[in-house]
């Protein structure tokens, strides 16, 4: 008789290494009008007739080189998330994928089945920042399938948690022994855009990317605003480590394309900062909050292989919070707030 629940939602994952898996998966991911924001014909053209018949075979060996005996750490670690989350409380606690399985579709319509006194959805998108391209498509697609479905249910959706201090404590926390030997720099790298999703985020339409500090000037477009809430994030969590100002710095990753993506380049910055004196690199990816092919792969291995060809002498990749006690507390007391119901603790 239970007349709340909680759907975490995370990005996804093929549901194997096999080029057919990571060809579909690809499809669905880079099809999306929030993430390749194109006319339909435009980007179906690109990602169907180039991008995914290049990038699939590739993609598929980056996945094996990760995969687990579970499968997909993306999903194996979610699911261990789930576990941590449906053991501090009384109501029902689902996970679903935006893109691959499981699927937002079959889980909506498998919580309304065995909770058909439901009243409302606690939707909590383990995203900690706006974008378009993340935390923006996964709400519209459970709303837009909620709709479609005529479901009664209210939907109550987590916000963007950036600057919360639970998240940011744990994201020091998990950053904190690995500075414990002499280090360099730590680098903040953060999931990439393109910065005309910054300009079609500005809710202004004269403020992100358009004005000198834009990130600095308090604005309502910072609400929607990515890049503002990664140097936020990197700003607080800087100053609870007390991490002195030379040795931080911000980049982003995982470019797709040639159009302007936000700068400084991840990949272009471990090519030069050797040169510049930094042998010894911490780096954290803050966007991602379970590890996937963006951690284990593009920085992990990847990314190392770059730095230490260059001449790196020493580079630690800082996994991400995953289940770390302190980030699931952030995220039930999160989900708390909307339900104001009593998590009962292991």
């Amino acid at each position: 008789m239970h007349k709340s629940a909680i759907l975490i939602m995370n990005l996804g994952s093929p549901d194997s290494t096999s080029v057919r898996d990571v060809r579909r998966y690809l499809n669905e991911f880079l099809m999306d009008e929030r993430v390749i924001d194109m006319p339909l014909l435009s980007r179906t053209l690109l990602v169907r007739g180039i991008i995914v018949p290049f990038r699939a075979p590739k993609s598929a060996k980056a996945y094996r080189s990760i995969w687990t005996n579970e499968g997909s750490p993306l999903v194996v670690l979610t699911r261990q998330l789930l576990a941590e989350v449906q053991a501090k409380f009384k109501e029902p606690v689902e996970m679903c994928m935006r893109y691959g399985n499981p699927s937002t579709e079959d889980v909506l319509k498998k919580m309304h089945k065995d909770h058909p006194h439901l009243e409302e959805i606690i939707l909590f998108p383990l995203y900690p920042h706006y974008a378009m391209s993340s935390y923006e498509t996964a709400v519209v697609q459970v709303k837009e399938i909620h709709k479609k479905r005529g479901y009664k249910t209210k939907l109550k959706v987590i916000e963007p948690f950036f600057n919360d201090p639970g998240y940011i404590n744990a994201l020091a926390e998990s950053i904190k022994p690995y500075l414990g030997e002499p280090y360099d720099k730590i680098l903040f790298s953060y999931h990439g855009i393109p910065e005309r999703h910054i300009l079609k985020s500005d809710i202004t339409g004269k403020h992100c990317l358009k004005i000198a500090n834009c990130c600095e000037i308090p604005c309502e477009a910072h609400a929607q605003c990515y890049r503002h809430q990664t140097f936020a994030t990197t700003r607080v969590v800087s100053k609870v480590l007390d991490l002195p100002a030379q040795k931080i710095e911000q980049s982003f990753q995982s470019r797709l394309g040639r159009d302007p993506w936000l700068q400084p380049y991840t990949a272009k910055r471990l090519e030069e900062l050797p040169n510049e004196g930094v042998k010894k690199l911490v780096i954290v990816c803050p966007a991602f909050v379970s590890d996937c092919l963006e951690t284990l792969e593009e920085i992990a291995v990847e990314g190392k292989h770059t730095f230490m060809n260059a001449g790196g002498e020493s580079f630690k990749a800082i996994p991400c919070m995953n289940i770390q006690p302190l980030w699931v507390d952030t995220l039930c007391r999160l989900v708390r707030k909307e339900l104001n119901v009593t998590i009962e603790h292991a």
